[in-house]
């Protein structure tokens, strides 16, 4: 059984742990599961089923949206995409385009593109910048990797407009859920799994919320909130609220 199917709350999940193991303690049954979530994503197993609106209308209208709106999209933002790939080929040593792996729908992994926004050597001295977000994500607001021209990619929004791509792949959708790192979801706890059961997106409720200034688990709640009442109309709502946002700058960082 796949451990999407354990979709409740911690303690119910620590209850569970206690039903079938009374020696066992809550932190250990928790521990567990992690490391079991930690060795499906590392053999590519499913870490949870598909949920939010499964219906077949709902996912062609969603896919042909998807494929049309990011087409759109790259024919009006290519010349700023082209200038904005000339600069940082000019300013990162010929490296302007970041690619990560990141985790997709039921814990699929994918490669995610956006425009390097970090120095060349920035995983290498992570470890000497404090952590300014709760839960596993890494986010700081003066994070001394960025370089300046990445601030003001990351601002704007524009580092993420190669994701466009992604969404054409089929990895991403224009709005889901943002796609974590494999070593994020392996620190989850088994409701927040719930957030890869829809395919990732561009944009999201905590997209439009303020970002970063939103704490992880308000962030996952908002993640799951939109997979229960996934419609074509949430998608529209959320993709005419998004300009207004990315306008804002608020929580980009």
């Amino acid at each position: 059984m796949l451990i999407a199917d354990i979709s409740g709350s911690v303690q119910n999940a620590e209850a569970a742990g206690r039903g079938s193991d009374r020696r066992q303690s809550p932190r250990r049954v928790v521990g567990s599961r992690r490391a079991e979530i930690a060795a499906r994503l590392a053999a590519g197993l499913p870490v949870i089923q598909g949920r939010g609106n499964l219906s077949l209308a709902y996912q062609v209208a969603k896919r042909t949206m998807d494929i049309l709106g990011a087409l759109a999209l790259l024919i009006v933002l290519s010349p700023l995409m082209l200038a904005t790939w000339l600069m940082l080929l000019i300013t990162t040593r010929g490296r302007p385009i970041f690619i990560q792996e990141r985790v997709g729908l039921r814990g699929r992994k994918f490669h995610l593109f956006k425009f390097r926004t970090m120095r060349l050597d920035a995983d290498k001295v992570q470890h000497l910048v404090s952590n300014e977000q709760s839960g596993p994500v890494f986010k700081n607001r003066r994070d001394p990797r960025v370089t300046r021209i990445g601030r003001f990619l990351r601002s704007t929004t524009i580092d993420e407009l190669p994701q466009l791509f992604n969404v054409l792949k089929g990895d991403m959708a224009l709005v889901g859920p943002r796609p974590p790192l494999a070593k994020e979801v392996a620190q989850y706890e088994p409701w927040q799994l719930e957030r890869l059961s829809v395919k990732p997106g561009l944009t999201c409720l905590w997209q439009v919320s303020g970002r970063c200034e939103i704490g992880f688990t308000d962030w996952v709640r908002m993640d799951i909130r939109y997979v229960r009442g996934q419609s074509l109309r949430t998608d529209l709502e959320l993709l005419l609220r998004t300009p207004a946002s990315v306008l804002s700058r608020r929580g980009a960082y």
